[in-house]
């Protein structure tokens, strides 16, 4: 998206891009339909986007989706892909994806723009250091090279494999640009469970409402068999994290007296298990139940009362290697409202290498794709 902003007629701009083919954590996150954003008043969108440590940006009244040609919220998003030949269509819960549900046909028309435009991608480019310039080592060996002004858009640490490992944070720090340390966002939990859940391994949790500093999630979550995970656990996730308690409402459509009525129910000559099943309905919140709510209680009054607030066991989140996503990186001190780092004249950053956080849910994609185009688009008035 920077790239974008940048190219003009007679201008040479050049992505530098460590991996063999570009854009393969956009990729993956097609894997799953690439949600793009999400339809939803921009004040409203604007609000979910969370500061890191002191902040994502410098004060700014505009905003994290500000860019010098005004906000770059949902509906700029929809514009700018569908001017690239992508339909899109919006789902039940707001969120916008392409009709194809997949991340390959917008960015082949996105590259195919760049190109058209005069930007070169140089692939197998990884930045190293810097050496009266910037050092990379490439194929054809190392080469150092010394533009009028710099994007950096390196990415946080999470899914290290398809290229944002964060390798870049000693270096800015040696630069002297402030910098938070990584922690996974939009992850799982680990779980140690007992052995009678294996058979609930790669089971849905639907149905139930997660409450943690504050936050509900409504969403579906996975029994997996190092903990749980799903767009349910991370829309609580940072929260959690950050040391929040947190509680399953396995039915969170009824109210206490009415599910304490369906507790009062005769277990007569069954099993607690098929009891449980009975009056819950579904074995996985029954397993759930007996896995968390021990001690188990002996009323229907205390039994409506587990189910409402069954406590979260876990053994902390999942590391950056699983997660979607991460906090951390540049802090806001060391940003211009442009995204220019203070410390270092014409060069600027975008995406997760700011301090920054979001929920799942087009947030993500939204925010980088407007820190992008709003570091680009200063970078270019470096220019004129």
């Amino acid at each position: 998206m920077a790239a974008e902003m940048l190219m003009a007629p007679g201008r040479r701009v050049v992505v530098a891009e460590a991996m063999p083919t570009p854009a393969r954590k956009f990729l993956m996150a097609g894997k799953s339909g690439l949600n793009l954003t999400r339809v939803q008043p921009l004040p409203e969108f604007a609000r979910v986007i969370a500061g890191g440590t002191g902040g994502c940006l410098p004060p700014d009244p505009r905003g994290y989706l500000w860019t010098n040609a005004g906000a770059f919220g949902p509906e700029a998003v929809m514009d700018w892909a569908e001017g690239l030949g992508v339909t899109l269509f919006t789902g039940s819960t707001g969120r916008v994806f392409p009709v194809g549900m997949k991340a390959s046909p917008l960015l082949r028309a996105w590259l195919a723009r760049l190109q058209g435009g005069g930007v070169q991608l140089r692939s197998r480019w990884r930045w190293v250091g810097v050496e009266d310039g910037f050092a990379f080592a490439t194929p054809e060996g190392a080469r150092v090279v010394r533009p009028r002004v710099t994007v950096l858009a390196l990415g946080g640490a999470s899914w290290p494999r398809l290229g944002s490992d964060g390798a870049w944070m000693p270096v800015l720090a040696g630069a002297g640009v402030d910098v938070a340390p990584f922690r996974p966002a939009n992850m799982g939990l680990r779980v140690a469970w007992s052995g009678p859940m294996a058979r609930m391994f790669g089971a849905a949790v639907k149905g139930t409402a997660i409450r943690a500093g504050g936050q509900v999630s409504r969403g579906e979550w996975v029994i997996g068999a190092g903990g749980i995970e799903g767009g349910g656990i991370y829309a609580v996730a940072a929260a959690i994290r950050d040391g929040a308690v947190a509680e399953v409402d396995l039915a969170p459509d009824l109210a206490p007296g009415a599910l304490a009525a369906r507790f009062a129910q005769p277990r007569g000559r069954l099993s607690l298990g098929n009891w449980l099943r009975r009056v819950i309905g579904d074995p996985v919140k029954v397993a759930l139940l007996l896995e968390w709510g021990q001690p188990l209680p002996r009323d229907p009054a205390g039994w409506a009362a587990r189910a409402k607030a069954l406590p979260v066991r876990h053994d902390g989140p999942m590391g950056l290697d699983r997660a979607i996503s991460s906090a951390g990186g540049i802090q806001a001190g060391a940003l211009t409202p442009d995204l220019e780092l203070r410390a270092w004249p014409g060069v600027f950053a975008a995406g997760e290498m700011l301090d920054w956080e979001a929920p799942t849910g087009g947030y993500l994609l939204t925010t980088c794709l407007a820190t992008g185009r709003r570091a680009g688009q200063a970078a270019a008035l470096q220019l004129a």
